[in-house]
């Protein structure tokens, strides 16, 4: 209860200023950006001195020229490139990898993970993040980050939300690495076993609030067991997941580093594909008939290979598994683009820092996208792939106002997209340096 309660205090200042600004944005007065460079639809050109009129958090027009209409609030971004809010389609916001992680399994509850959500939220909004898809966290925490976000009492990116991961017993998202007693009482409200008890997870994550059904397709790097990373549902087991998540309106998501993970749940009519480190011709083939996205998460790989040869907290089958498949997933990501699968924007933060999510662009032009391109992932894409494209994506009439901004090209040189200058989310300024 003391931890709880200290974290409630230690986050009471960041709340009181989203309420403050929250008030400010959302009076119905006019708010006109002179934006020197402004991508307007991501993949066309940058267009040079136009004026974006915001009213109630939503984008009204964009027009050419620096106008300043009488009583409007202007904004200053003339010496600005300014995009559309960023998409982080992979997150983890309620955690971050850390030496006590191990512990905080068996000692923190869903409230204080909603508390270390709110200052992870918030680093990853000042990182010019103003969407995210949260695929792997405590059902009741996540979506009362969400929730909390949607109503302006917090400070964050807006949300979507999958809760647990559905997966086998013992499988990557289940609990292992404890004792008996332990992963008893701890195994996950979403591991199943057999078609008929998958589709019971799939129904209790829908009915608790899940926006999205991510599955563990197969092992993972960073769970506490040597399973491998190949298949670990059976394929009646993945066609159920499929099927029950479908027919209650929700798309499904696979964690999958294996290529029998990843072909055999695209074979079942999968939706999208997390990692994605082995595929071959044959799961190419597949995105392209499922018109399935494929999120890299290449930033993932680089850190967890960083944090093997320094990490004393992993134990040796995450270290060695984090040696093996983390170095690849650049190359994967090659090979993917090359093969023209459809690519959104995802990092996996929590396991890299929340905030440091932007790092992303520079490894994604590192394995053959232009710095355009990369941009596209994390705006059209992502925005796709949420299913908000009739809100995000672009700064158009009749979008959310979320819009971001910094002081270089980020087509001459993709790092400067890591340096935030300006964050504007649902019509609220977060950032203005």
């Amino acid at each position: 209860m003391f931890h709880t309660t200290a974290k409630l205090l230690a986050s009471s200042a960041l709340i009181a200023c989203a309420i403050t600004s929250q008030s400010l944005a959302q009076d119905g007065s006019l708010q006109v950006i002179h934006a020197g460079h402004v991508l307007t639809i991501p993949g066309q050109p940058f267009q040079a001195e136009q004026s974006i009129y915001v009213r109630d958090g939503v984008i009204e027009r964009v027009e050419a020229g620096y106008a300043s209409p009488e009583g409007a609030e202007i904004i200053d971004l003339t010496d600005q490139w300014v995009m559309p809010g960023f998409i982080d389609s992979h997150v983890h916001m309620t955690s971050e990898l850390n030496p006590n992680g191990r512990l905080m399994t068996v000692t923190d509850s869903s409230a204080d993970r909603a508390i270390d959500g709110a200052r992870f939220a918030r680093a990853t909004l000042m990182a010019g993040f103003t969407t995210v898809q949260d695929v792997g966290g405590n059902l009741d925490a996540v979506t009362a980050l969400r929730d909390g976000i949607n109503a302006g009492d917090i400070p964050g990116p807006r949300m979507r939300v999958s809760g647990p991961a559905v997966t086998p017993t013992g499988g990557h998202g289940d609990i292992n690495g404890y004792s008996s007693e332990v992963m008893d009482l701890l195994t996950s409200r979403a591991a199943c076993n057999g078609a008929a008890d998958c589709r019971r997870a799939v129904r209790e994550l829908v009915r608790g609030g899940a926006d999205v059904i991510k599955i563990t397709a197969t092992g993972g790097v960073l769970s506490n067991t040597a399973a491998g990373v190949e298949q670990q549902f059976f394929d009646d087991e993945l066609a159920s997941i499929v099927e029950a998540a479908h027919m209650m309106g929700r798309k499904v998501t696979a964690h999958a580093h294996g290529v029998t993970g990843i072909n055999s749940f695209l074979e079942a009519g999968g939706n999208s594909v997390e990692h994605g480190t082995y595929l071959d011709r044959d799961s190419i083939r597949l995105f392209k008939r499922n018109n399935a996205y494929l999120i890299p998460t290449v930033l993932a790989g680089v850190t967890v290979a960083e944090m093997a040869e320094t990490a004393a907290w992993m134990t040796p089958f995450q270290r060695a598994k984090s040696r093996l498949v983390g170095p690849m997933m650049i190359e994967m990501a090659r090979r993917a683009h090359e093969g023209g699968v459809a690519i959104a924007f995802g990092t996996d933060s929590g396991v890299s820092r929340h905030g440091l999510n932007a790092r992303e662009f520079e490894l994604l032009v590192e394995a053959g996208l232009t710095p355009m391109e990369a941009i596209v992932t994390a705006t059209l894409n992502a925005a796709d792939h949420l299913e908000l494209s009739a809100h995000l994506g672009t700064l158009e009439a009749g979008k959310s106002a979320d819009i971001i901004a910094v002081d270089g090209d980020p087509l001459a040189d993709i790092r400067e997209l890591q340096d935030m200058d300006f964050v504007m989310a649902r019509g609220t300024v977060y950032r203005n340096d």
